[in-house]
């Protein structure tokens, strides 16, 4: 049964609902699809399923993108109906009829949608009908498909018998299409007869229990136009093992082994101090304030505070590419409509936007999506959404398909990367250092990601920002870890809390997180060991530690190298998380902090895709070794990386 059926603008105006549905729906499905589906690019999605205390809800939707209105159907999954989408359909071309940007109430519409209604149950219900008559198969014989009919012999002529449920060919090169007045026999369309089903079909007059010859051909001469395997094999042989070229005429010349040079050092002299710690502990409150001078001396000011400035150079060489990728993926339609057609298209406009205008820009998009190192999955469904998006829009006077779509797509990527929340940790900090309690962050992530080298880096950005820091060495798990931190710890001269190898590092958070507040420390970073995301005892002991300790942010420390395996860390990361969870409203990921960034050129497409895949921001971009290698993401430079 349907729950609800609800039309409204793009902007949140609600223009019709059915009160004869009129349904009290458990939860808020209608929200969650907007806020986790339609802004969040994912409105190419056939569906959207929606778990409430007590009810499954499916909700369908389908846009009027020239209007900019929303039709969504809300419905039981249990129950799969068939006419949902024939009935958004049929609702959206009458309601368009009848739109009028002016009204905001349209009651006379309820007897309009009753009568839609039913006609779509009553399409629905033939449907059924037409599926419900299957394939007879006999039993005994193995792949030998019986059709009931008259018994017509189905000669290559295209004669035969009257209008039975037999095979029959109609004389034109269309074989085994079946009569349609063909009501008592099976519904079924048999492709040409050049396929081979492992066993000779015949027609046979009468009872329809005998053998049937397509096109009129044996079982032997139906391989024409089917897949040899034994061609296959046959070449596959020819091609490897002794199939070696017998051209003798080109040889290729062995290529010159390369002789590694000698390396040849310069005259500069040799470092003096590589270790910058000073293990001297006398008048330690004067040899701390020394110390973290230099280091700002040496180090300067970190990243994360100063604006970068970016040319218009980008710009350019975007507008032209995108000229050229015009130009390219025009080529096609140029051909058919000729130069005048075309011509007059662009400056005139195209009355509504179609899918098949849309493919050709929308696929060299994907291409170059997936180039940037853009998952494969999330570039497929952003150019859904994007597509969905502009069908049926009216295109502009003077615009090309290619700009349009390339607009659309730039929107929707700022829309994405953008974060829908806060992310000003500082402003967080002073707000738990005035509820007398620390602030925790913890660091989660795979191996080798970098964990504990960016943990430094924001410590020494909070250290300027005169936020007391103090580092819990939870890593019990990796042998020199903890040393790691501690040298971290020691030449930023910031306390840290550890207690060696081999303890549970729920309760070595726990204890730190006590010890802070005893301290005065504003930040605890709580540094966790790298796991894989298929790794149940590991995931376990994180999801412990962040439900025992309950910290203000759960960081995601992840590289920007990884492509495709983005998705499936920060999928399962969070499902981990949420299954292992013992509270009925488990943590999940809140921020991400993006690795290794200086070493991907314009390969950028790693942040699109976990931001995409767990919709948690990017919160920093580690862009270097040094502790002031610590950024924030700048939106507009992505975009424009990933379109460029």
């Amino acid at each position: 049964m349907l729950e609800q059926l609800l039309i409204f603008t793009r902007g949140g105006l609600i223009l019709w609902s059915c009160k004869e549905l009129g349904n009290a729906l458990k939860g808020s499905p209608i929200d969650t699809l907007i806020r986790s589906c339609l802004l969040e690019e994912r409105s190419g999605a056939a569906s959207y399923n929606y778990d409430a205390p007590g009810a499954s809800y499916s909700l369908k939707w389908i846009f009027h993108n020239d209007l900019g209105l929303v039709f969504v159907a809300v419905y039981q999954r249990i129950l799969h109906l068939l006419y949902v989408d024939d009935l958004l359909a049929a609702v959206k071309r009458e309601f368009s009829q009848v739109y009028d940007p002016t009204r905001t109430v349209y009651r006379d519409f309820d007897e309009v949608f009753k009568q839609l209604k039913i006609e779509a149950e009553a399409r629905a219900e033939e449907l059924k009908k037409s599926y419900s008559n299957p394939v007879v198969v006999n039993g005994n014989r193995k792949n030998q498909v019986t059709w009931k009919g008259d018994g017509s012999e189905g000669k290559r002529n295209g004669t035969g018998g009257g209008g039975g449920g037999g095979l029959k060919n109609d004389g034109d090169g269309k074989n085994g299409v079946k009569s349609e007045s063909d009501r008592d026999g099976d519904r079924f369309v048999v492709a040409n007869g050049n396929n081979n089903y492992g066993s000779n079909l015949k027609s046979n007059g009468g009872n329809g229990n005998g053998n049937v010859s397509v096109n009129g051909k044996d079982n032997d001469s139906l391989n024409n136009g089917a897949f040899d395997v034994n061609r296959l094999q046959k070449k596959v042989r020819n091609k490897g093992g002794n199939g070696k070229k017998t051209d003798t005429g080109v040889t290729k010349a062995e290529p010159k082994k390369l002789v590694k040079k000698n390396r040849v050092w310069d005259d500069k002299p040799k470092e003096t101090k590589l270790d910058f710690t000073d293990h001297v502990d006398v008048d330690r409150d004067a040899d701390v304030d020394r110390k973290v001078d230099y280091l700002a001396k040496e180090q300067g000011e970190s990243m994360m505070d100063k604006d970068e400035v970016f040319s218009s150079d980008s710009e350019d060489e975007e507008e032209e590419e995108g000229d050229d990728a015009g130009k390219n993926s025009n080529k096609v339609d140029a051909k058919k409509k000729g130069w005048f057609s075309s011509m007059f298209q662009s400056i005139a406009g195209k009355a509504n936007l179609e899918k098949s205008d849309l493919e050709p820009a929308l696929k060299a998009l994907k291409d170059r999506l997936m180039t940037k190192n853009v998952a494969e999955e999330i570039a497929e469904k952003l150019c859904e959404s994007v597509a969905a998006s502009l069908e049926g829009k009216k295109l502009a006077s003077f615009t090309r398909i290619s700009s349009t779509v390339h607009t659309a797509m730039e929107e929707a990527l700022v829309r994405i990367l953008t974060p829908r929340r806060s992310i000003d940790i500082l402003r967080d900090v002073h707000a738990a250092k005035e509820q007398r309690k620390p602030y925790v962050v913890v660091f989660v992530g795979v191996n080798g990601v970098g964990k504990s080298t960016n943990l430094a880096k924001v410590a020494y950005w909070l250290q300027q920002h005169n936020v007391n820091v103090m580092m819990a060495a939870c890593d019990t798990f990796r042998s020199g870890a903890v040393e790691q931190l501690r040298t971290h710890a020691r030449r930023l001269q910031i306390p840290i809390f550890e207690k060696g190898y081999e303890k549970d590092p729920a309760v070595v958070a726990k204890e730190a997180i006590q010890e802070a507040s005893r301290n005065g420390s504003d930040v605890v970073l709580v540094d966790t060991a790298g796991r894989m995301q298929d790794n149940e005892p590991l995931m376990r002991a994180l999801s412990k530690l962040i439900y025992l300790n309950n910290p203000d942010l759960v960081l995601f420390v992840g590289e920007a190298l990884v492509g495709n395996d983005a998705v499936d860390q920060l999928s399962k990361f969070n499902q981990k998380l949420a299954d292992l969870a013992t509270s009925p409203t488990p943590r999940l990921i809140d921020g991400i902090l993006l690795t290794k960034f200086d070493t991907i050129d314009d390969k950028v497409g790693a942040a699109l895709s976990m931001v995409y895949i767990s919709g948690a921001p990017v919160m920093f971009v580690g862009c270097g070794q040094s502790y002031t290698d610590l950024k924030k993401l700048n939106v507009k430079s992505i975009v424009k990386t990933l379109l460029k």
